[in-house]
């Protein structure tokens, strides 16, 4: 007896196969990100010890549960701030930039690192440009006052949650501080 193999065997053994493509993309670096969001200036570093209370105060208004890194925040001569995070898309994390104003106003947002493999569509500026002007007292919901991406749902949110958490972060620890030196 001859055997003759399936059509729909080769196809899926063909399928089972194939490389995974994934979307994991490096955007910019921290510096690139200085300058398209802070284009012509100097910014000074500017770390801040994150306190328990700090952290939990932080928490509580974002829902973000990782422990955010006072060690990148940076500060313009005029009082805006540069500052990136991080929070987890669907399994893995997503570094971003935040500016803000000096009255804490989002000024604009970069994704540096995105290494999921669905979601990508927050990187495109439409998206990120929703949260241009918002502060801490506004909602920065998703589905609120931030549109979702088909697809992106947990990376939309979380994103979300972690320019809220950057926005109470200015509110509760950076809103005092005096303006940075002038750079020669």
């Amino acid at each position: 007896m001859f055997w003759k193999p399936s059509p729909l065997i080769i196809i899926g053994l063909a399928a089972a196969s194939a490389p995974i493509i994934a979307q994991a993309k490096i955007y910019v670096s921290v510096e690139q990100a200085q300058k398209i969001l802070y284009p012509n200036k100097s910014l000074t570093k500017n770390p801040i010890i994150i306190t328990e209370d700090l952290q939990d105060k932080m928490r509580s208004a974002s829902s973000v549960r990782q422990p955010f890194q006072g060690d990148r925040v940076w500060k313009t001569a005029d009082g805006g701030w540069f500052i990136v995070d991080e929070v987890v898309g669907k399994h893995e994390m997503i570094t971003y930039a935040v500016a803000l104003s000096p009255a804490g106003a989002v000024t604009g947002i970069e994704i540096l690192d995105y290494v999921e493999s669905y979601g990508y569509e927050v990187g495109e500026a439409r998206w990120r440009n929703q949260f241009i002007g918002k502060t801490a007292s506004d909602p920065i919901k998703l589905n609120q006052d931030i549109q979702n991406i088909g697809g992106a749902t947990l990376s939309c949110k979380h994103l979300t949650d972690g320019v809220k958490r950057v926005a109470v972060l200015y509110e509760i620890a950076l809103k005092n501080q005096t303006p940075a030196p002038k750079a020669k």
